[in-house]
C-alpha cells in the first residue's frame, strides 16, 4: 500500500547496471562472467517484481509475540543460489554466529530499523512494523544487494571488483529505504523521479551510517559504499554526495559519472533515464544543507527531506524543482525563517535547481 496513487514496481540494485554491463564486457573471464551472471539475476528478479503487482505480493504481518517498536529480523541462507529465501540460519534475538555476513545483515537491519524509530518514530519500513528479512549468499559471486519489494537479497561480490554486500550498513540503509519510499510517497523510477527515488535511499542509507557511528555531518564521509570496492579497484566507494563524480577513477570501471549540479546533468535513455547518475545532483544538495546546518545531519536536514518524502505532497514524478520546492516549504513550517531554510534555499541554488 502506499499513500500517493498506486503501485509501482520499482526493482533497484546497490550497483548501477551500466557498471555491470562495463564489467559484463571486459576481455577478463574473472570480471566478465560474474557480472554478466549478476546481469541475469537481475533480469529475473525485475520480471518477479512486476509479476508481484500483478498477482499481488503476499501479506506479512508482524508474528504472534512480536514486541511493538521493536525490529523482527530473520536471516536466510540461499547458498549461492537462486531460490528465495532460503534456509533460515538467525532470527530476532538470537546470538551472532560464525557467518560473519549473516551478522552483518542481522546488525544492518536493525541499525535502519533503529535509525527511522527513534530519529522519525517511524516503525520498521511500512510504519506498522513490517517484518524485516533479508537472504545472504545469494547467487555464485552475486555483484548486487537488492530490496525486492518484500525483502533484502545480499551477494557476496566476485572478490575482483566487488567484495561482500553486507559490508556497508549504507547499501543495506539504501535498499531498505527504497521500502520506505514505496510505501510513502512512490516515486516513478524513472527520469528525475527516479533519481529522487534513488536519491533519497542515498541520503537515509547515509544518515543511517552516520546515526550507527555516532558521526556528525563534519565528520561523515558521505560515502555510499566505502568498502564495498576490492583492493584492485582505483576507487573509495560507489558514489560521493560530498563531490559526485569522485568515488572512482578505474581502469576497469572507468569514471564516476555522477554531476553535483544541473550543468552537467546527463540526459540518456540508459539507466530508466540516468537515475544512478543524476541523483548526484540532489545528494549534493542534500550535502550542502546537512553541513551548512551542522550538526547531526539526521536531525534537522534529515527531518526536512523526511517530511517531504511523508507529507503526501510529493508525487509519483515529481522533478528536482517540485522536490526542492517542497523541502523549503517543509523547512519553513517545521523551523520558521532561520539558518535551515536559508541552508536548504542555498544548497537547491548552488546545484541550480530552481525553487518554485
Amino acid at each position: 500500500m502506499t499513500t500517493n496513487g498506486g503501485f509501482q514496481p520499482v526493482f533497484c540494485t546497490i550497483v548501477p547496471p551500466h557498471v555491470l554491463d562495463k564489467l559484463a564486457r571486459n576481455e577478463d573471464p574473472a570480471l566478465s562472467l560474474p557480472a554478466r551472471r549478476s546481469l541475469e539475476h537481475d533480469a529475473y528478479q525485475r520480471t518477479h517484481r512486476r509479476l508481484t503487482t500483478v498477482i499481488g505480493a503476499p501479506a506479512v504481518a508482524a508474528p504472534a509475540g512480536a514486541v511493538a517498536d521493536q525490529p523482527h529480523r530473520t536471516i536466510y541462507d540461499a547458498g549461492h543460489q537462486q531460490d528465495l529465501p532460503g534456509t533460515k540460519v538467525r532470527e530476532e534475538g538470537a546470538e551472532p554466529g560464525a557467518d560473519a555476513t549473516v551478522n552483518r545483515a542481522y546488525t544492518g537491519l536493525g541499525a535502519t530499523f533503529e535509525l527511522y524509530l527513534k530519529a522519525y518514530g517511524r516503525n520498521s519500513i511500512d510504519g506498522e512494523g513490517l517484518p524485516l528479512d533479508a537472504t545472504v549468499h545469494f547467487g555464485e559471486g552475486y555483484d548486487n544487494a537488492f530490496w525486492n519489494g518484500e525483502q533484502m537479497v545480499f551477494g557476496d561480490g566476485d572478490n575482483e571488483i566487488f567484495l561482500d554486500f553486507t559490508i556497508p550498513v549504507d547499501v543495506i540503509g539504501h535498499e531498505l529505504t527504497h521500502g520506505v519510499t514505496q510505501h510513502t510517497a512512490n516515486l516513478a523510477y524513472f527520469g528525475q523521479s527516479g533519481a529522487l527515488n534513488e536519491s533519497v535511499s542515498d541520503v537515509f542509507g547515509s544518515l543511517i551510517k552516520q546515526y550507527a557511528l555516532g558521526q556528525s555531518a563534519a565528520e561523515a564521509d558521505w560515502l555510499i559504499g566505502a568498502g564495498l570496492l576490492a583492493p584492485r579497484v582505483t576507487g573509495t566507494a560507489l558514489r560521493s554526495m560530498k563531490a559526485p563524480g569522485t568515488a572512482y577513477d578505474d581502469d576497469v570501471l572507468g569514471k564516476d559519472p555522477q554531476p553535483a549540479t544541473m550543468e552537467d546533468y546527463v540526459h540518456t535513455g540508459r539507466d530508466n533515464g540516468g537515475v544512478h547518475i543524476n541523483s548526484g545532483i540532489p545528494n549534493h544538495a542534500f550535502y550542502l544543507v546537512a553541513t551548512a546546518i551542522g550538526g547531526n545531519a539526521w536531525e534537522r536536514a534529515g527531518q526536512i527531506w523526511y517530511d517531504v518524502l511523508t507529507g503526501g505532497e510529493l508525487k509519483q514524478d515529481a522533478e528536482f524543482a517540485d522536490f526542492a520546492t517542497l523541502t523549503v516549504q517543509a523547512a519553513r513550517e517545521r523551523y520558521g525563517s532561520g539558518d535551515e531554510l536559508q541552508a536548504v534555499q542555498k544548497a537547491w541554488e548552488q546545484v541550480g535547481v530552481r525553487t518554485l
